[in-house]
């Protein structure tokens, strides 16, 4: 086990320098230190001293890759790429551009209203999830898994915008049961975010009830089942005790694919109800044209992504005895 989790930390390394490595061409290739210079001003007329200014006080005034004019190390270490991109394997996110704010400060303030959206979202929506399919599992081939699947197929093809919108205006406008936008410390946050779980939780049961529903129905089919139904177990007891526990693998490795989320936020229903955690972060930091923001959350995400694709593959053994790492 150890040498397992050893050797996939391992692996991360190669991958997280390659999305470095990718993301420094797309932000210092395709817009040069001079076009960021600019965007920042914001003047239709800039001098070059003002550019280079700017350039000068972020450190953007060196080579990108290679100092020709340094000696030694200093070769490599005197350049934009060190400077701005290997600094974030150690964590350190360095300044804003636009208001020379402390990076991982604000991160570190953030991510807390992050989590108190997405952490019970994930959780009440994987629970409701199992259960809405179970039940059409249960009672499979009747009219009630006919309406449900039917159910799930207009929730998937309503845009979550609209769930966001109508919420705000049945919901906050015109009942006035919890307010519209805005956050909160301690327990009065449950006010503010209360709609966007409640949202976002309604917004994917359609996908996520279908995903198991067909999940389920591949193990119900197996010998086991038969095998527990033969012994006498009720369908309730052969549901909740075999199928489920037998179908948590991919359940699982489902769940990885929004475990960034529950750090990094969600874009928009953080930027509409006015949430300030990461995802709102993340688009003001896009519309102020803020690439070392928009760096480190992408790098930042990337990191969590492994460390969730590392922790999936480790609970694998505690779900499923049949697996093993060497």
């Amino acid at each position: 086990m150890i040498q397992y989790i050893i050797r996939r930390v391992l692996y991360a390394f190669p991958l997280l320098l390659g999305v470095n490595i990718l993301t420094f061409v797309l932000f210092f290739v395709v817009n040069s230190p001079d076009d960021m210079a600019r965007m920042q001003l914001g003047h239709k007329h800039v001098t070059e001293q003002a550019v280079e200014n700017w350039k000068r006080q972020r450190g953007y005034h060196l080579p990108l890759l290679w100092n020709a004019e340094a000696s030694r190390a200093s070769k490599v270490t005197e350049t934009i790429f060190f400077q701005k991109s290997v600094g974030l394997f150690w964590f350190d996110f360095g300044i804003s551009d636009s208001d020379r704010r402390n990076i991982g400060a604000d991160i570190k303030q953030r991510m807390w209203p992050s989590l108190a959206v997405a952490l019970p979202t994930l959780v009440l929506g994987l629970i409701t999830n199992i259960c809405v399919a179970l039940l059409m599992v249960l009672f499979r081939r009747s009219y009630l898994e006919f309406g449900g699947i039917v159910l799930c197929v207009v929730l998937m093809s309503v845009s979550s915008l609209f769930y966001i919108i109508g919420g705000q205006f049945f919901i906050g406008k015109l009942l006035r049961l919890v307010p519209i936008s805005g956050y909160d410390e301690s327990l009065q946050a449950l006010k503010f975010i209360a709609l966007p779980i409640a949202i976002g939780v309604l917004a994917g049961i359609g996908s996520g009830a279908r995903w198991y529903r067909t999940l389920f129905l591949e193990e119900v089919e197996k010998d086991y089942v038969r095998t527990a139904r033969a012994k006498g177990l009720s369908e309730t007891q052969v549901l909740f005790r075999h199928v489920l526990k037998n179908a948590m693998i991919p359940i699982l490795t489902g769940v990885v694919v929004v475990l960034p989320l529950l750090f990094m936020g969600s874009l928009i229903m953080e930027s509409f109800f006015s949430i300030p955690g990461l995802g709102s972060y993340t688009i003001d930091a896009i519309n102020s044209q803020d690439f070392a923001i928009v760096r480190s959350m992408v790098f930042l995400g990337s990191v969590l992504y492994i460390v969730g694709l590392l922790l999936t593959d480790i609970s694998y053994t505690l779900v499923d005895p049949r697996v093993r790492l060497s």
